[in-house]
């Protein structure tokens, strides 16, 4: 079974009928026994670091992710979600992460050329940096869906796709059991849902 923890942020339902789309059983859930139980976890987010930080803080959550993605089960990332395994933020201050991979995330402001639109809104391709199980059945170009203006650097060991949007962006990531997606899967067509599959079949 897969968990998709409920801290109250994140896009659920789609993200819920996605997974039951590709036959998982699946399962929204704020209450820590199941979470235990469950095979693997997907942290979602969507809005702003620090207020889904201490939402997850105040649930007590963090220490439960962090421990059971230490004890090796698998731990999946969504957009505010993958930012948020990060070591810090740098939105609108500097913010802690849950430090599951080493890096920061920062504004895309002063990255990008200036002429192009923040928040970073649509399609782009994937560049396969890596190869990784969270990849398996995607394609160098194969296109997913974006809505981010922060993205995670200083993480190059675990980057296993980029995205160019007027500069070489992390699109997903990777250590051990932890990996991180800054686009939206359950938004991205079948390529999405290819990424939730092979995610499922670990």
């Amino acid at each position: 079974m897969i968990a998709i923890i409920d801290y109250g942020v994140g896009n659920l339902f789609s993200l819920e009928r996605s997974f039951e789309s590709i036959g998982a059983e699946v399962t929204v859930t704020a209450d820590p026994e199941v979470l235990c139980k469950a095979e693997k976890i997907v942290l979602p987010g969507v809005g702003a670091f620090e207020d889904a930080a201490n939402k997850l803080r105040a649930s007590g959550l963090d220490k439960l992710v962090c421990r059971l993605a230490a004890e090796g089960k698998p731990l999946l990332g969504i957009c505010l979600g993958m930012q948020m395994l990060f070591d810090e933020s740098y939105e609108y201050g500097c913010h802690k992460g849950l430090g599951l991979i080493p890096g920061k995330v920062v504004p895309m402001q002063g990255v990008i050329p200036a002429d192009l639109k923040i928040p970073h809104i649509g399609w782009n391709g994937l560049h396969i940096e890596k190869e990784n199980p969270l990849l398996r059945y995607v394609k160098e170009g194969n296109c997913v869906y974006f809505v981010h203006s922060y993205y995670a650097t200083d993480c190059k060991d675990a980057v296993i796709a980029t995205a160019e949007y007027g500069a070489s962006l992390t699109a997903a990531v990777a250590k051990g059991n932890v990996f991180g997606c800054q686009f939206h899967p359950e938004k991205s067509g079948s390529v999405g849902l290819s990424i939730l599959r092979a995610f499922k079949e670990m």
